[in-house]
């Protein structure tokens, strides 16, 4: 479990945002298995989470298409939500940070870690925008 003073600011940069932070494994079943379109952000507080993941995340919800619901989980404090929000991302093997898109509770989108590193916020953004053009 990391400090909480350590991961607050990170879940904050997405709340603070419009996401809804999920910290039951019951609320994440209950928003992933929504009607409509999920954007699920599976925080962390890496590097590449700080400088790509979550800046690109926030980027594309500005789009004029985007998912109805903003939701997350954070990797080594939610432990319960975040275990639950990995069933619903199955097959893809855990990964922090990561960004599945669902629409009607099915996983459509789905951004590893390994398509995050290396990868610029604008890229992520770009790719997820697509996404939403396709399934929002």
């Amino acid at each position: 479990m990391y400090p909480e003073h350590l991961t607050k600011p990170c879940e904050q940069e997405l709340t603070n945002n419009g996401f809804k932070a999920l910290k039951s494994a019951a609320v994440v079943t209950d928003e992933l298995n929504k009607k409509g379109t999920t954007l699920l952000v599976i925080n962390s507080v890496c590097g590449c989470a700080a400088a790509n993941a979550r800046p690109g995340a926030l980027a594309s919800v500005q789009h004029n298409k985007h998912p109805e619901n903003l939701v997350t989980v954070f990797a080594g404090v939610d432990s319960e939500a975040v275990a639950k929000a990995r069933e619903f991302t199955f097959p893809y093997p855990p990964s922090s940070p990561s960004i599945g898109l669902f629409k009607d509770g099915k996983l459509v989108h789905f951004l590893e870690r390994s398509n995050i590193e290396g990868n610029s916020a604008q890229a992520i953004a770009k790719n997820l925008i697509a996404a939403y053009e396709e399934f929002c």
